[in-house]
């Protein structure tokens, strides 16, 4: 499948395969956890679950997800980070499988746990492996390209589940997608790294404590907090909302969910080659910064738009958030994989994760409150819009001049 590996680094034939492959892990990865979101408003029905039950389900993915992201960055630099991701996809497939299989809320819980031990891999993983095969100057192209992977996922999930339960019902979707899953570990398993970019021996780079140290680190994970609230909270109640709030069918829902993903996918690989443009011309720290404030502030009129207009504006806003989303994407983790360097990236992003990932507990969560004592939506999208703001203080503001830390420890050791 790849060709031979250099002394130095991947070829570049093995440096395109494993960012392809990197996007179809993530793209899987997106598809298995959101498949609960799409089938809520189905699984409301037979099980008769309150808003407030589904909103823990859907945070309940979140919880064990995001405290493993710490311990998975430091194994997948000590063990590797490409038997670490094989070995999450292989937990996350198994927990989408039996998901078609449970018939109560504690069921459905326990394996939305299981699903996020599994899918706790993904970005610790494939951070490490970006960071090491792909030069700086192209981490945009290839942060755009994986980022195509998580964003097309839902569009992919929405549509397709969405068909499969108007056939066949939403337990169906869990058994296909779950087997489908397990076929991306054949081709994964015949890349080929050279062995100096499979593990990072336990000397190099910098102690975790070094890491913690560097207010870059926490400007990156308010960031990405900010940014994954307003995400996961579309991403986990968009289907119920657009079905019980704005009257779409189920086939309406999937129609109009797919498009939007789709949208949000398409605009990350052509914002990360538009951005990789500006990289090579010098300007790596107003471009990324730029980027990411203008998105964020944009999310907030977004937010603001989705609660109060009338249908038409409504449902634009929805597709511009994803536009803006999209462009975002590439910086959210080439921001930290330039900051941290090779030896540093997957512990970084672990860090950065475990807090960022924390708005996938909280937003539905919060969500499914407000929606259940207010009866509305409204009031969850003006909590997105101000939770928004934190994105411009996170990535523009706390995070400094955009370029490879120096770290002690790897100067020691060279």
């Amino acid at each position: 499948m790849t060709t031979p590996p250099t002394a130095a680094g991947p070829s570049v034939s093995t440096r395109w395969s494993i960012v392809g492959l990197l996007s179809a892990a993530v793209f899987i990865n997106y598809v298995d956890r959101g498949a609960l979101s799409n089938a809520v408003h189905l699984i409301q029905d037979e099980l008769g679950f309150s808003e407030s039950q589904l909103g823990i389900l859907l945070s309940a993915f979140f919880w064990l997800y995001t405290l493993l992201q710490i311990p998975v960055g430091w194994l997948a630099e000590r063990v590797g980070a490409q038997r670490v991701l094989a070995a999450g996809l292989a937990i996350w497939a198994g927990a989408t499988i039996l998901t078609g299989f449970a018939h109560s809320f504690a069921a459905l819980f326990a394996l939305r746990l299981l699903l996020g031990v599994g899918e706790s891999a993904g970005f610790p993983c494939l951070s490490k492996l970006l960071a090491t095969s792909v030069p700086v100057q192209n981490l945009g192209v290839a942060n755009g390209i994986v980022a195509f992977g998580y964003q097309f996922g839902p569009a992919v999930g929405a549509w397709g589940g969405g068909l499969i339960m108007l056939h066949y019902g939403w337990r169906p979707m869990f058994w296909i997608f779950g087997a489908l899953s397990l076929l991306w570990l054949a081709p994964w398993s015949r890349v080929r790294l050279p062995p100096q970019l499979a593990a990072t021996p336990a000397a190099e780079g910098p102690t975790l404590l070094e890491i913690l140290r560097q207010p870059a680190l926490w400007g990156t994970a308010l960031g990405l907090f900010s940014n994954n609230y307003s995400f996961y909270f579309l991403l986990t109640w968009m289907p119920f909302y657009v079905v019980r709030e704005r009257g779409f069918s189920t086939a309406e829902m999937a129609t109009f969910t797919g498009i939007a993903y789709f949208v949000n996918a398409i605009s990350s690989p052509v914002a990360g080659w538009i951005i990789d443009r500006f990289v090579r011309a010098g300007h790596a720290n107003v471009t990324y910064k730029s980027v990411m404030g203008v998105a964020h502030l944009g999310s907030v009129g977004c937010m603001l738009a989705i609660a109060y207009a009338s249908q038409p504006w409504a449902l634009a806003a929805i597709f511009l958030f994803q536009v803006l989303q999209g462009a975002s994407a590439a910086g959210c983790f080439t921001m930290p994989q330039i900051l941290a360097g090779p030896t540093a990236a997957a512990r970084w992003v672990g860090i950065q994760n475990c807090c960022g990932n924390f708005a996938g507990v909280i937003a539905p969560i919060v969500t499914g409150y407000l929606a259940e004592q207010t009866g509305h939506f409204a009031a969850a999208f003006v909590v997105a819009a101000a939770v928004s703001l934190l994105g411009v203080v996170g990535w523009v503001l706390m995070v400094p001049k955009l370029a490879p830390l120096e770290w002690r420890s790897a100067a020691t050791v060279s």
